[in-house]
């Protein structure tokens, strides 16, 4: 899978974003370039699907393996979602939110957060942290104009991200495509973390800890984007109360 968005969409942890890049005598392919060659690789399955100028999501079956990893696409309602893994728990999560049975871990988080979104009856980290099993997902809500992003923290699943040259921020489980657009200036995105393009960053299995940018250094002794992990010595100070009414967006920002 791939996913860009556009620096109007997006404001990524400055971090990620290394001076090692523009020291690289190779030149850049743009993400329109990668998303091409992610086509192209995957011609029999591949699809991509645009949002003007600001979204970009490109989806392509598992390859055929021994044990391939579940992926799945799905489109309701504006939220469009990438998802990688599997859910232990989907069967009571599906009944939870009023779904069919027959509901995918796709649709499921996609329900998900359009509850929180309009509601917010949880915080976002509770309901994150109800998900049991192996997973990762990107979602674009083409409405609100939001990204949201989680990574399970078992670290069976992986997923990277990083800054092109052009200020798009691109996602994706293969750091290939990732390196292609953005050299250097790419990370893993952390595991027990989740990421929304009006709160930025944060650890959904301690959120009351503020997230601390680690340096990274390739084999080649270069500075790549930075990693990120809990600091457990810089707590947040409160974590808002959720109500009925409440911008579920807000959650783990300090009062």
């Amino acid at each position: 899978m791939l996913a860009i968005f556009k620096k109007s969409v997006v404001d990524p942890p400055k971090e990620l974003q290394s001076p090692a890049s523009s020291q690289i005598s190779n030149k850049a392919a743009s993400p329109e370039e990668t998303m091409k060659n992610f086509l192209a690789s995957n011609s029999n399955d591949g699809f991509s699907i645009g949002f003007m100028d600001k979204a970009f999501l490109a989806y392509s079956k598992p390859p055929p393996s021994s044990n391939p990893q579940q992926r799945l696409f799905c489109g309701l309602n504006d939220i469009y979602c990438i998802f990688l893994g599997s859910l232990n728990n989907l069967w009571a999560l599906n009944k939870q939110y009023g779904l069919s049975k027959g509901a995918n871990e796709a649709m499921l988080v996609s329900e998900a957060y359009r509850t929180l979104r309009d509601r917010g009856p949880f915080p976002a980290h509770e309901v994150l942290k109800g998900l049991e099993g192996s997973f990762g997902f990107v979602i674009y809500d083409h409405k609100a104009g939001n990204v949201f992003v989680a990574l399970g923290a078992d670290e069976t699943m992986k997923l990277f991200w990083g800054i092109a040259s052009d200020g798009s921020v691109m996602i994706s489980d293969n750091v290939d495509h990732i390196k292609a657009s953005c050299l250097k200036s790419f990370a893993p995105f952390p595991t027990g973390c989740m990421y929304h393009s009006e709160s930025g960053l944060k650890s959904f299995e301690h959120p009351s800890y503020k997230m601390k940018p680690m340096p990274r250094v390739d084999s080649e002794g270069a500075m790549c984007g930075a990693y990120f992990k809990v600091d457990v010595y810089s707590k947040v100070n409160s974590m808002p109360r959720v109500g009925s009414s409440a911008n579920w967006a807000t959650w783990g920002q300090q009062a």
